[in-house]
C-alpha cells in the first residue's frame, strides 16, 4: 500500500514538473512571437514596463530687448510671441526688456539670468553696442547661441574680446538717408537744420546720424546742432525746445526715433513754430503715423518692428540645427510718409 502511494505521488511531482514547464515553454513561445513581429514582449504581471524613449526637447529661445515702454520694442516683442504661438511645437520663448533705454546694467543682468535659466541662444537688441560685448563672449563660451538685433555690436570691441556674433538687422544709414532726402527737397540750399540723436554709442544711432548728414550734405543744407536725446521723448522735448530757442532759423528736426520725434512735435507745437519746422523720425511706430496724416511729422522709416524679432529667432533656430554659418543677415527698411500710408 505504502508502495503503491509512493509510485503514485511520484507520478504526480513529475506531471507537475511537465506542466510547470510547458507553461514555461507556452511564455518563452508568445515573448518570441512577440519579437517577431516587431512589438516589445508584454511585461510579466507585476513587473512595470521600460519607459519609452524621451522626446527630443524644444529649444528655449531668450528674447532680450531695449524699453518695452517704447512702442517699437513692444511691437517687435509682440511679433515674437506671436510667432512663437504659431510654431509652439519648435521652441519655447522668453520674452524681457529693460525699462530705460540707458539702464545697460539691467540689461547685462538679463543676459546673465538666461545664462542661469540654461537657455539654448539668445537673441538680444543691446541698449549699447560696445558694454553688452563681454557678458554676450560670457554666454557664447557656455555654449549659447548669440545672435544680434536691431542694434549692432561695435565691429571693433568684438574683434578685441575675440568672438563672432552675427547681426539680423536694418542698414540704418541707408534708411536715414532716405528720410533726409525726403526731406531736402522741401528745403532750400543754404537751409538750417538741428539733430536730435539717440545714445552716442549706440552703432543704430551713429549710423542713423550719418545717414542724415550724407542727405544734408549732399543737399547743400547746413546741420548747425547735434544733441543727444537719448532715445526718450521727455529729454527731446527739453532739447528740442532749448534748440529751437535758441535758433531761430531751424527750419527742420531730423530725429533718430519716433518717441523723440514725438517729443520735438511737442516742443515745437509749444513754441507756436507748428507748420514752420519740419520733423522727420525714425521707426514708423503708430502714434507718428498718426502724426503725419495730421502734418505734425514728415517722414518716418519702417523697418518693420513686428518681424525684427523673428528674424533673428529664425536665423538662432538654424544655427542651433547646424543648418546656417555665422554671417550678418540684412533686413529691409521703408520710407512712410502721408502719401505712403494704407
Amino acid at each position: 500500500m505504502n508502495g503503491h502511494i509512493g509510485s503514485t505521488a511520484k507520478a504526480l511531482h513529475g506531471a507537475s514538473r511537465r506542466a510547470v514547464v510547458w507553461a514555461l515553454g507556452v511564455v518563452l513561445l508568445a515573448a518570441c512571437a512577440g519579437c517577431r513581429d516587431g512589438s516589445p514582449p508584454a511585461a510579466a504581471p507585476g513587473v512595470p514596463s521600460p519607459p519609452s524613449p524621451a522626446a527630443p526637447q524644444k529649444p528655449k529661445i531668450a528674447l532680450i530687448m531695449k524699453s518695452l515702454a517704447n512702442e517699437f520694442f513692444a511691437t517687435m516683442a509682440d511679433g515674437a510671441r506671436k510667432h512663437q504661438a504659431e510654431h509652439a511645437a519648435q521652441f519655447d520663448l522668453v520674452v524681457n526688456g529693460i525699462k530705460d533705454e540707458r539702464d545697460l546694467a539691467r540689461q547685462v543682468g538679463l543676459v546673465e539670468e538666461m545664462m542661469a535659466g540654461q537657455v539654448d541662444a539668445i537673441v538680444i537688441a543691446p541698449a549699447d553696442s560696445k558694454a553688452l560685448v563681454s557678458v554676450l563672449k560670457r554666454a557664447q563660451d557656455a555654449g549659447i547661441v548669440v545672435v544680434n538685433i536691431d542694434n549692432k555690436l561695435d565691429d571693433e570691441v568684438l574683434k578685441q574680446t575675440g568672438v563672432r556674433i552675427p547681426f539680423v538687422g536694418p542698414d540704418n544709414r541707408a534708411g536715414a538717408r532716405m528720410a533726409g532726402e525726403y526731406l531736402a527737397k522741401r528745403l532750400a540750399r543754404g537751409d538750417k537744420v538741428g539733430m536730435l540723436e539717440g545714445i552716442k554709442t549706440a552703432f543704430n544711432g551713429q549710423q542713423r546720424r550719418l545717414g542724415f548728414e550724407d542727405a544734408m550734405r549732399a543737399a547743400g543744407i547746413e546741420i548747425v546742432d547735434v544733441q543727444s536725446a537719448q532715445w526718450e521723448m521727455d529729454i527731446a522735448n527739453r532739447v528740442a525746445s532749448a534748440m529751437i530757442s535758441e535758433r531761430a532759423d531751424i527750419k527742420a528736426l531730423l530725429c533718430g526715433n519716433d518717441s523723440m520725434a514725438l517729443g520735438a512735435v511737442a516742443a515745437v507745437k509749444a513754441a507756436g513754430r507748428s507748420g514752420q519746422i519740419q520733423i522727420v523720425g525714425y521707426d514708423a511706430i503708430s502714434a507718428v503715423r498718426a502724426a503725419l496724416r495730421e502734418g505734425a511729422v514728415l517722414a518716418t522709416v519702417e523697418q518693420h518692428a513686428d518681424q525684427l524679432a523673428v528674424f533673428g529667432i529664425e536665423y538662432a533656430l538654424q544655427l542651433l540645427r547646424g543648418e546656417a554659418a555665422l554671417e550678418d543677415r540684412q533686413t529691409p527698411v521703408e520710407l512712410v510718409t502721408a502719401e505712403t500710408l494704407d
